[in-house]
């Protein structure tokens, strides 16, 4: 079913669809092309909140404006009401029937898997598992490094099985990515890791009145920073 975009810069083709998961599971996706689309970013969304949640949507059509494509999709304790997430197979899952949906609905363009948070993480997951056809990168839109005061990389550890291009957006504010741990997290990583720090914003890339800045200057800065990455990606 076409789904009417409110009017905007560009004017991107919005569908809604399902998307199976397992022999007893269907999870709810929207996908946004814009003319002409370079890029897909197949869009996981965080622990409770759903790939309808104002910040994902804002992302789907910023992206748009800059020529990308996005599939959002919701994981199945989202899809079935649930406030806990799903366990990391199941999420895992979820991850690799997006990007196969993905895959089928645009075999033309470049995919780029990630999300924010918890998606992101289960993203990067199913990766290192084992690769995500098709897909030649993965953005992860604040990458939750460890649990809110409770420093550690441990999550971070399956990152260097991952042998794509990874980009980590993040706020300098983010509770659940300490920075000087985020920052030699991505070191480590190397060539094949980029940090884009997001001065003052935190986990949900809000900023402080004080900062002098929005939190829509914020988002401006953090697609254009995507675009560009995503840019050197389907021009290689």
């Amino acid at each position: 079913m076409a789904l009417t975009k409110p009017s905007g810069v560009v004017a991107a083709a919005m569908t809604r669809s399902s998307i199976k998961v397992s022999e007893k599971q269907e999870v709810s996706a929207l996908l946004t092309v814009p003319p002409g689309a370079k890029a897909c970013y197949i869009m996981a969304h965080g622990a409770g909140a759903g790939m309808t949640h104002p910040f994902m949507a804002a992302v789907s059509d910023g992206l748009a404006e800059r020529d990308v494509a996005t599939l959002r999709y919701q994981f199945p304790s989202v899809e079935n009401g649930s406030k806990r997430p799903d366990a990391p197979p199941l999420a895992r899952a979820t991850v690799r029937a997006a990007v196969a949906e993905a895959s089928r609905r645009l075999p033309a363009v470049p995919l780029i898997a990630g999300g924010k948070s918890f998606g992101g993480r289960m993203t990067s997951q199913a990766q290192a598992e084992a690769a995500l056809a098709h897909v030649v990168g993965l953005a992860f839109f604040g990458f939750p490094l460890h649990p809110a005061g409770k420093l550690s990389v441990e999550r971070a550890t399956h990152l260097s099985a991952i042998s794509i291009p990874m980009l980590f957006l993040q706020g300098s504010r983010d509770a659940l990515a300490d920075l000087p741990s985020m920052e030699a997290t991505v070191a480590d990583l190397g060539e094949l890791a980029t940090l884009k720090v997001i001065e003052g914003a935190d986990h949900s890339f809000h900023v402080l009145t004080r900062s002098g800045r929005t939190d829509a200057q914020a988002m401006v800065e953090m697609l254009d920073s995507f675009a560009s990455w995503a840019g050197r990606l389907w021009r290689r």
